[in-house]
């Protein structure tokens, strides 16, 4: 029965049981971290075999003949942009391999936009305001990135079939203080939603008042799918801004962060030949090559991308155990009580969970309380805030099943407490 039909009694007496649940599970001693979307031993575990591609006396020489030891190569061997630009669906002249991490590619573009412009435009430190774009809930990380450099983020309800591209149509095209949107647009982080064909379709067809704005595509959750066949497809966003005649509207990214060792991968920017001009000026002053070793080192691991697909499996296979258990403790904890709701995703890393409104932050808490700690409410917002206090984000990667499964139980208590709370006016 929802818990918006109990009359004050009846919620007084739940309270009660609710509260020597809640005990018992104090009592358990519980240690568990759920804040991020950690890769768990056992997907680490699966990359193994990537140690043992390369030794003192393997040839590492690329295909282009250049020894992967040396300096030079700036944009990155020609054998790791033939693999990342399939896992990326672009053409292999499209990118740019970079180090370990696209979160520091994302940085780097918006801290070369900020000292020297956007392919000869006024530089975003000249500016008197620069807005970005965020879609809420998001990632925390994107909007950390803006903040520091003092934009103002600017936030857009993330809606089942992708943003809100009413919102984001008006506000571009009639304001040019707005430079750029953040986007994770296949099994988005938090909510694993994807984006339709047709918000895809509407942002390669963006008319911005800023000829400086651009679109960050990151594309992280590119090939993690839970499922062999049931599975979200994106529409290839280069492709479609070239038919659109936006070629130069979007930066795509993409790392193997999730796919092999998240210290240890490759990261990769796509983007049109006159964005990827401009962008070389400033790496060329930056750095003389990043690591070509580790870049040879996925390809001879990988071979190709069916290679790379394969392998996707078996992080499939530790992942989709750990989510269903999840969605099946939710539904049948909190299943019809209309206190809470859910994302179900089919891929990616993450299920946007809300809590009665008012409810995220007392959930976050008692569950710290009680062991758990959960990545904090208000995290998937701009600034932390979170203006109706209800998502939270769960990250089901890191924990084993049985820990997992604690946690999940723990979670359905703890939100039931806050909504009872709520309901009584306390």
């Amino acid at each position: 029965m929802p818990y918006a039909d109990l009359t004050k009694e009846e919620l007084m007496e739940l309270k009660k049981s609710l509260k020597a649940e809640y005990k018992a599970m104090q009592a358990k001693d519980l240690k568990l971290d759920m804040s991020r979307g950690k890769p768990s031993q056992e997907q680490l575990d699966i990359s193994m075999g990537l140690m043992d591609v390369l030794s003192s006396d393997a040839d590492l020489m690329s295909e282009n003949g250049s020894d992967c030891r040396n300096y030079g190569v700036l944009d990155g061997i020609p054998e790791a942009k033939e693999l990342m630009g399939d896992m990326m669906e672009v053409p292999a002249d499209n990118l740019i391999i970079y180090g370990n991490s696209s979160l520091n590619v994302m940085y780097d573009c918006i801290s070369r936009s900020y000292t020297h412009g956007v392919m000869g435009s006024t530089p975003w430190c000249k500016l008197d305001k620069v807005k970005f774009l965020c879609i809420v809930p998001g990632y925390d990380r994107h909007f950390a990135i803006t903040e520091y450099f003092g934009f103002e983020n600017v936030c857009i309800p993330m809606l089942e079939s992708g943003p809100d591209m009413d919102m984001i149509e008006e506000l571009v095209q009639n304001d040019d203080s707005i430079k750029g949107i953040w986007c994770v647009p296949k099994y988005s982080n938090p909510t694993g939603n994807s984006y339709s064909d047709e918000v895809v379709r509407r942002f390669a067809r963006l008319k911005p008042a800023a000829k400086d704005f651009r679109i960050y595509w990151d594309n992280a959750y590119t090939i993690h799918h839970l499922y062999d066949l049931d599975q979200d497809h994106l529409i290839e966003i280069l492709a479609e801004c070239k038919r659109a005649g936006n070629p130069d509207l979007v930066y795509k990214f993409a790392s193997t962060s999730k796919v092999t060792f998240p210290g240890s991968g490759i990261a990769a920017l796509a983007t049109s030949h006159n964005n990827l001009e401009d962008i070389k000026k400033q790496l060329k002053m930056q750095t003389i090559g990043h690591d070509k070793v580790n870049q040879l080192r996925h390809v001879r691991y990988f071979k190709d991308i069916h290679g790379m697909v394969e392998h996707m499996k078996k992080h499939a296979n530790s992942l989709r155990p750990k989510f269903e258990m999840v969605l099946d403790t939710l539904e049948s904890e909190l299943g019809g009580l209309g206190i809470a709701s859910w994302t179900k995703p089919k891929g990616g890393y993450f299920i946007s969970f809300d809590t009665m409104d008012g409810c995220a932050k007392e959930v976050v808490s008692k569950c710290k309380k009680a062991g758990v700690v959960l990545t904090g409410a208000g995290a998937t917002f701009p600034g932390g805030n979170d203006p109706h206090d209800k998502n939270i984000r769960i990250a089901p990667s890191f924990p084993p099943v049985g820990d997992l499964e604690m946690a999940a139980k723990l979670l359905c208590l703890c939100t039931k407490m806050a909504a009872v709370d709520k309901l009584l006016g306390e």
